[in-house]
């Protein structure tokens, strides 16, 4: 008999939601991810079931004879899961469960949350720091707050913040820069070693097709952000990431130019999780905390 527990929950999920919908992209759209993921998970679970669920022709995908067998029976069994999910956090909707990225959490959210649980006493928020992308249909997790070039995230996702980068640097580097073309004699700090941001900001100056000085390189962007305050290069920085220490002044901004890198915040629930109070709360509160915070620093940098 086949192990049951090499099949997880997401996988047969991911197997009923195709068969319903018929595509890839419709299926990835109502599952809040990317075709080409969803499409790695079908083959994952057709590997660990021994068989093929849907022969692939020009037209789409047309499921086999079992799954066309299994499909109602899956929609019913997860239709019958999810009113069970439903009937336990209905029980407590004092509980609200946030996923979301470390840096994020670290270097914004934890500073600004107590605001919330001030405005909410009855409401206990749980922080998740994960880089993974969690199924919210399938977990106990409310909220899922996710950085995504994707314009798709799904159905039950808004759009929170377009991510736009710009140099960092400390007030002691800054001394040394006058013009954009100065950022090219300054050590540049990378995370992983990936330049992100720096070719959408550059270009609108003209000089992105010059070198840059190589410089430190740390596995996380928050640990970037610590260089440049310690005055080891300049670091092509967001908002969320560095507002708050350009408030305090750890570090400076040289230049007012700010690009947007192609990434949005998005506000993530399940079907389920959005009708919670606790949800629509923390949604309309973080939009505001977010507005607030990013319009007060843009008018402090005039």
């Amino acid at each position: 008999m086949q192990n049951l527990n090499a099949i997880p929950l997401s996988a047969l999920r991911a197997i009923e939601v195709i068969a319903r919908t018929g595509t890839l992209a419709r299926a990835a759209e109502e599952l809040g991810v990317t075709p080409g993921a969803l499409s790695q998970r079908l083959t994952k679970a057709e590997a660990a079931l021994g068989r093929p669920l849907f022969i692939r022709t020009p037209y789409g995908l047309k499921p086999t004879e079992v799954c066309a067998d299994i499909a109602p029976r899956l929609t019913r069994a997860i239709g019958d899961l999810s009113s069970i999910v439903s009937d336990i956090r209905a029980v407590d909707n004092t509980v609200l469960t946030v996923s979301v990225a470390p840096i994020f959490a670290s270097r914004w959210l934890i500073w600004r949350i107590h605001k919330f649980n001030e405005q909410n006493p009855t409401i206990k928020v749980r922080i998740e720091p994960t880089s993974d992308v969690v199924d919210l249909n399938t977990t106990e997790i409310d909220v899922g707050i996710r950085v995504s070039e994707d314009p798709s995230m799904g159905r039950n996702a808004v759009k929170l913040l377009d991510q736009r980068v710009f140099p960092i640097c400390s007030p002691e580097v800054a001394q040394n820069i006058n013009s954009p073309t100065d950022l090219l004699k300054i050590p540049v700090i990378c995370e992983n070693e990936k330049l992100y941001g720096w070719g959408s900001w550059l270009v609108e100056y003209g000089i992105s097709d010059q070198p840059l000085q190589p410089g430190p390189t740390y596995a996380d962007a928050s640990w970037c952000l610590d260089a440049a305050m310690m005055g080891q290069g300049v670091f092509m920085a967001w908002e969320t990431l560095a507002c708050d220490a350009l408030e305090r002044g750890q570090v400076v901004s040289p230049f007012q130019q700010r690009s947007c890198a192609g990434a949005t915040y998005w506000f993530a629930t399940s079907r389920i999780s959005a009708e919670k109070s606790s949800v629509r709360k923390f949604k309309s509160w973080l939009q505001s905390e977010l507005e607030c915070s990013i319009r007060h620093w843009r008018s402090d940098q005039g």
